[in-house]
Formats: structure tokens, C-alpha cells, sequence
């Protein structure tokens, strides 16, 4: 897992959790951490077709369309 669990817990709290468990945030970081890679890797997607091998903003953005 490479996002920590106090990330996750700091951005719960954000939204007005009080108390958040050690598990929930765990699992919160491994659902985060597996769409963020489903992203990465649509966007390197794009990037490829345009030719480049720098994955831009908009590669992010149409990614998560």
C-alpha cells in the first residue's frame, strides 16, 4: 500500500468524520490506490496514441471520463 493511512484519515476527517477505524482507512487507501492506477494507466493510454511519453493534465481528465 502506498498510500499511508493518516493521508486517508486526514481526508475523512475533511468531510466531517470524527473517528475513522484503522481497517476503514485501510481499505479506503487500497480502493483509492487501485482506481488511481486504473487512471494512470487509461492515461498512458492517451498519451501513447498522441505520440507522447509525458502523461499530461488532459490524458488525467479523459481518463476519469
Amino acid at each position: 500500500m502506498e498510500i499511508a493511512k493518516n493521508s486517508i484519515k486526514r481526508i475523512v476527517k475533511k468531510i466531517g468524520v470524527k473517528r475513522v477505524g484503522d481497517d476503514a482507512a485501510i481499505k479506503l487507501a487500497e480502493i483509492v490506490e487501485n482506481k488511481g492506477i486504473e487512471i494512470c494507466k487509461k492515461a498512458l493510454e492517451l498519451a501513447k496514441i498522441s505520440k507522447r511519453k509525458t502523461v499530461l493534465r488532459k490524458d488525467i481528465r479523459e481518463a476519469t471520463r
